[in-house]
């Protein structure tokens, strides 16, 4: 039987830095489909379908978001595949009240550090990886503990409400300041730090009056910086690639065409991400540093997928994860060599 021809293409990113956002914005991912008749879109314009950006069951969705919910997906069961991996460092740092005296990993310990609590969700099945503020605090912490020499056995964990605040489809500017609902308890004493990261972190801790205490980006290796979206993973349903390789292979190219737009125009990166991010034009300078524009590119590399790993293992451990499940029989590096392949001969000098 004929697989019916595609009519539309689903894409769904997290309010961060993606050459999937990039290609959305400067128009050329319709473009590239007009002729077809195919239709782009996003699940952040569609309120109704939001709930795909967790649990992935929608087979011509591509997926550019936390590597949190797309591993508690799959350790559900969902029947995705990993086809890129990028990493963009964003800002991830820890907060203190000015005069704390913490200002580098040792610091931390003895001290209270807030832990947003699980997020409820009206998909029970879907509570583990929507509790997204809780795995990236204690992602972040632990990277500076283990920085230290130091582990949660040095620190008390303070539980803070956690606000329901989203990095997903749907997301609000309001729902992602209620990621860092620490930020009161820091201000008013209860707490002694508070990990946040990205753009609309910025702004909250000039609102909240407190300082970085730890620059989490400025650790010297990339081991102690894993956290939700250092890997972002790029998932996708089996039956999109069983179904419409091309056209899963045109869409990664117009990714990598933005994001080599982007390795030059770090201005109009800059434009685009205050919409993305939901962050202000400030927010997103401070944000996304060290040449990040240059860096939009996934990959499949051993060492993103070591990394990777890691963060799958910290997650189950910490019970992020329904089970555990092998990482090399979910990855399929067949779309990106093909997206790859042709952009190089479109690139290459005839």
């Amino acid at each position: 039987m004929a697989t019916p021809p595609l009519e539309q293409l689903w894409f769904t990113r997290c309010p961060v830095p993606t050459a999937t956002g990039l290609a959305y914005k400067l128009g050329w991912l319709s473009e590239a489909f007009a002729a077809d008749g195919i239709r782009v879109d996003t699940l952040q314009d569609n309120p109704a379908l939001a709930r795909h950006h967790y649990d992935h069951d929608l087979d011509s969705l591509i997926r550019e978001g936390g590597n949190i919910l797309a591993l508690a997906t799959r350790a559900q069961g969902a029947d995705t595949r990993l086809i890129g991996l990028t990493w963009i460092d964003e800002w991830q740092t820890i907060l203190v009240r000015p005069g704390s005296g913490i200002s580098e990993p040792k610091h931390l310990k003895g001290k209270r550090l807030a832990l947003p609590a699980w997020s409820e969700h009206p998909i029970a099945s879907h509570a583990r990886g929507s509790s997204i503020a809780r795995g990236m605090s204690l992602q972040g912490y632990r990277g500076a503990l283990e920085f230290a020499g130091l582990g949660f056995h040095d620190v008390e964990l303070v539980e803070v409400p956690s606000h329901g605040g989203t990095l997903g489809a749907g997301a609000t500017e309001r729902g992602l300041r209620g990621l860092w609902s620490g930020l009161g308890y820091l201000v008013d004493g209860r707490v002694d730090a508070v990990y946040v990261k990205g753009a609309s972190a910025v702004d909250a801790a000039q609102a909240a009056g407190v300082v970085v205490g730890i620059d989490l980006d400025a650790l010297p290796s990339q081991r102690f910086r894993v956290n939700n979206g250092t890997p972002r993973p790029i998932t996708v349903h089996q039956r999109l690639i069983d179904n419409h390789f091309d056209e899963l292979v045109r869409f990664l190219e117009q990714t990598l065409r933005a994001a080599d737009w982007a390795a030059g125009n770090l201005e109009g990166v800059h434009r685009v991400l205050a919409d993305e991010t939901l962050g202000s034009v400030d927010g997103v300078a401070a944000a996304y540093r060290n040449d990040f524009h240059r860096h939009l590119h996934p990959d499949l590399s051993a060492e993103r997928l070591q990394l990777f790993n890691e963060q799958k293992k910290h997650l189950w451990l910490q019970g992020f994860l329904e089970r555990d499940f092998d990482l090399e029989s979910w990855v399929d590096v067949r779309p990106l060599q093909a997206a790859l392949a042709f952009r190089q001969r479109e690139t290459s000098p005839a």
